[in-house]
């Protein structure tokens, strides 16, 4: 199933389905720069959701291979250890391209997993900059992973994906400058509006090799889970996340469509070639793509 929803190949009616017995997990995203240590930190994750009696699935995105089109980390290997355990799924999905830290199937992939009966779904992002902070549509929590040493970076990081984290985790906190790093991002949330009631993120030290400071990141991530139920916050976001969802999926439905209408390739090409040679502009070939769609429907409409 979860290659038929990778592939676009899954008949409408399964996904349906699929919505409708899905929105029970607990979705996590582990986002931060490349190098950062993720994959290492979401195996011990699953070592600990495991030992509360908690089913596992991960989907791990990484950078996809312009030859293959396959993924070109593999974080499954990474997490081989898991593989075995039949309470834990681990699927390593690649990008195609998508920017934004994810795969453009990456939230119908969670579906599948969460109709499937996991408690705690985790999404490893592509090792991500300050504007691609996609994780935020499809996650409940967002831990963000940031490593000693990064000095400014986490000041130039603060206009993007400092906004969205939940629970910032310093890893590979043995490291000189640990201290520095996590002062840097206490001050950077100081200076972000929290108003009563509001959630805080914590800063977690950890260093995932050894798997030292993980329980106090299971910790920090389970009190916001309980935030969002109590404050009603959780329904907030997924709500946010189902307009968005809908967004996108209005936007891939239209361009299939406009694309596949009849002597539409040949055409689009040539509009191409236009606004290659500055003849027309982008405005100008939409507007009229869309009009004429607007009059080949209403040619088709049954007279009243």
């Amino acid at each position: 199933m979860l290659s038929l929803v990778e592939n676009r190949e899954a008949p409408p009616e399964i996904l349906a389905e699929l919505h409708r017995r899905s929105g029970r997990a607990h979705v996590i995203g582990v986002t931060g720069a490349p190098g950062a240590g993720k994959s290492t930190l979401v195996d011990q994750l699953i070592a600990r959701y495991r030992e509360a009696g908690q089913t596992v699935g991960v989907i791990a995105v990484d950078p996809t291979s312009p030859f293959t089109g396959g993924a070109v980390l593999g974080d499954r290997i990474r997490m081989e250890s898991r593989s075995l355990d039949p309470g834990v799924f681990i699927r390593s999905m690649g990008s195609r391209g998508a920017l934004g830290g994810l795969a453009a199937t990456t939230q119908d992939a969670l579906k599948v997993l969460d109709a499937a009966g996991k408690d705690i779904l985790v999404v490893e992002t592509v090792g991500v900059g300050q504007g691609e902070v996609d994780v935020v549509r499809i996650a409940d929590t967002i831990v963000v992973v940031l490593v000693p040493g990064m000095g400014d970076e986490v000041q130039t990081m603060k206009a993007g994906i400092m906004e969205i984290g939940d629970v910032f985790c310093v890893n590979k906190g043995d490291r000189d400058g640990t201290a520095r790093t996590m002062a840097e991002v206490a001050s950077l949330l100081e200076i972000t509006p929290h108003g009563p009631g509001q959630w805080m993120p914590p800063i977690v030290r950890t260093v995932a090799s050894t798997g030292e400071g993980v329980d106090e990141l299971v910790d920090a991530v389970g009190r916001h889970w309980k935030h969002l139920d109590r404050s009603g916050e959780l329904a907030t976001r997924r709500r946010r996340r189902s307009e968005a969802e809908l967004l996108e999926v209005l936007k891939e439905r239209l361009i299939h469509y406009v694309l596949n209408e009849d002597g539409m390739r040949g055409r689009f090409e040539r509009y191409v070639d236009e606004i290659a040679k500055h003849r027309r502009s982008p405005h100008d070939v939409a507007s009229e793509i869309l009009h004429e769609g607007r009059v080949a429907r209403q040619r088709e409409r049954p007279l009243a």
